[in-house]
């Protein structure tokens, strides 16, 4: 028995943003989806527009098991997470222990094909655009939350958006131009084309 898909399927109760007040809760599994389709984005933008070739069926996959550990771990806030060097060393040792735990659950023969995915070359073009996504994905709650009168998200978007103009690859930037004004508009926006 292998319970390697049960734990994942526990990101659905682990709870984003633990220090802050929500409005609209976001789980682990919902945040793995919406940086999934943000990745998928920016792997097509560049690949389309920027001369890239990466796959973007490898990047959805990469970016779905992307906070898989914390199937393990939970989510640990960000400004804990990145307080301090020792405490971020630390957390990078559980996170990586956490990852081996969940391989050593897939039945052998299967280990070798999801191991890309759960512990990923964090130096690959694959893995930078879906930690952009993932920044993506922040950013858009935070969006969320101020449209719905939650000023409480203010320094956490303007720091979030800071780091985002601050990414080198041009598909970053096309994409926040492009598609993330849309997310601040009603259905019956949205729907006026």
């Amino acid at each position: 028995m292998s319970h390697f898909f049960a734990y994942l399927d526990r990101l659905k109760l682990i709870r984003r943003w633990g220090l802050m007040r929500n409005i609209e809760q976001e789980n682990d599994m919902e945040h793995s989806m919406q940086t999934a389709m943000i990745a998928h984005g920016l792997a097509v933008l560049g690949n389309r527009r920027f001369g890239s070739q990466v796959s973007p069926e490898r990047v959805v996959a990469l970016a779905m098991y992307h906070d898989a550990s914390e199937a393990l771990t939970g989510d640990l806030p960000t400004p804990v997470k990145y307080k301090n060097p020792e405490i971020q060393s630390a957390y990078q040792d559980i996170e990586q222990r956490a990852r081996e735990r969940l391989i050593q659950m897939l039945p052998e023969d299967m280990r070798e094909d999801f191991l890309p995915y759960v512990q990923p070359d964090e130096n690959s073009e694959e893995w930078q655009l879906v930690k952009a996504a993932d920044r993506i994905s922040a950013y858009i709650k935070c969006l969320t939350e101020e449209k719905l009168g939650n000023a409480e998200f203010a320094q956490a978007k303007a720091t979030i958006l800071e780091s985002i103009l601050r990414n080198p690859l041009p598909q970053v930037q096309v994409f926040m131009e492009q598609f993330v004004p849309s997310y601040t508009l009603s259905p019956d926006e949205l729907s006026q084309g």
